[in-house]
């Protein structure tokens, strides 16, 4: 078992998708999925344990992240026993469903309380038409158990897992808009400003951000207010210019462009997704008392699930149709988006998936292990999730 930099990863297997070596996936059938670079058309392929020791900086935020994949077969099935002591072991006890349902629970009953009907009617009720619309939760969720895990508990995390998700939930309005990504369904329904005109929709977003910060600011008690602060500024950066923000704008930019790099897609999601997710399980950490060394372990478990559950939304997105979604599915080829599996494939963007998967959950070893349950079950259900 070796460990490689992020981006020696992602390049390795671009290289391996494009030299044509192997069984063949089924997006290098599909033109729409397998459309490269032509100056990488002709690049050879090289196998995984070429790239032992290879170091490029993909930039400031991940140059410290590895991932530990297994470079060939053969050295994993050579590995001493001493690579696989102290991984994280799974409580075969933890029922991962009824924990999701309650949290869940607990959270839209809380949301519901934060954002009750008042004037201007018209704006609640777009308010809480998207933001009482259902949904996984998985960032609330995150952000309780990154609280639990070093010593805190939901109570304390609540204020900012409500607000986690009405940015999360802002974001999705402003995302739908006909001037973003012009979709018609979310979540099973039709998207806010198809229900409340856009005028409104706009307006409901801008309340649920600038609520985010009142509530976490009102509601934060028994928290030092030191750990209040540094909460407000996480989520201030994960949405703002180096943050969702940055995203957003480098993935409008590059709708229909055909030479978009794999470092761009990369810098799309890890801004436009990852960082919102990182902001969850930081603020929980951080509210929850965490040391400083604890919070950033759980950061960079934050930014693998972050990125995995953008990888795994590109291959549903070409695998599931909008039913199965709640969402419109095919919507990125439609645009001419670039994705994980219009660049590498469908089989190499699984590849990646995992190997994220792997890199998230051995962040957590050191903690404690029943508290780990929830996180790694998360980051299970993020990989192998269906909608």
């Amino acid at each position: 078992m070796s460990c490689v930099n992020l981006s020696s990863w992602f390049q390795t297997i671009s290289l391996s998708y494009h030299g044509g070596c192997g069984s063949r996936s089924r997006s290098e059938t599909n033109p729409e999925l397998s459309k490269v670079h032509s100056s990488k058309k002709n690049s050879a392929f090289r196998s995984f344990t070429s790239i032992k020791g290879a170091s490029r900086k993909l930039n400031s935020t991940w140059s410290s992240l590895t991932i530990s994949a297994v470079l060939s077969k053969q050295e994993s099935n050579s590995a001493p026993d001493e690579d696989k002591q102290g991984q994280i072991q799974m409580d075969a006890s933890f029922n991962f469903k009824a924990y999701m349902v309650g949290k869940a629970n607990l959270v839209n009953q809380a949301l519901d309380d934060a954002v009750s009907l008042s004037h201007p009617m018209r704006i609640y009720e777009a308010m809480r038409y998207s933001l009482l619309a259902g949904g996984k939760r998985v960032r609330p969720v995150l952000c309780i158990a990154a609280c639990e895990i070093v010593g805190g508990d939901q109570s304390t995390a609540m204020p900012a897992a409500c607000a986690v998700e009405m940015i999360h939930t802002m974001s999705l309005i402003h995302d739908d808009l006909p001037c973003v990504d012009n979709d018609d369904l979310r979540r099973g329904k039709p998207t806010n400003h198809r229900v409340f005109g856009e005028d409104v929709a706009v307006l409901a977003g801008d309340v649920l951000l600038a609520l985010a910060f009142e509530h976490i600011a009102a509601s934060a008690t028994g928290v030092p207010p030191s750990r209040v602060i540094r909460v407000i500024g996480e989520l201030a950066k994960a949405i703002g210019v180096e943050g969702l923000a940055a995203g957003q704008a480098v993935d409008l930019h590059s709708e229909g462009v055909g030479n978009v790099e794999l470092e761009q897609l990369e810098f799309i999601h890890i801004h436009k997704t990852a960082k919102l997710l990182e902001a969850a399980v930081v603020s929980g950490a951080i509210l929850g008392g965490g040391s400083d060394d604890e919070v950033e372990k759980l950061r960079k478990f934050a930014r693998c699930i972050g990125l995995l559950f953008q990888v795994v939304d590109d291959l549903l997105d070409v695998t599931k149709s909008s039913q199965e979604l709640g969402k419109t599915a095919g919507k990125d080829l439609v645009a001419n988006k670039v994705t994980y599996p219009k660049l590498l494939g469908i089989e190499k963007s699984r590849e990646i998936a995992a190997a994220l998967n792997k890199e998230a959950k051995d962040q957590l070893i050191g903690f404690d292990q029943q508290k780990t349950a929830p996180l790694i079950s998360l980051a299970d259900y993020i990989v192998s999730r269906q909608n």
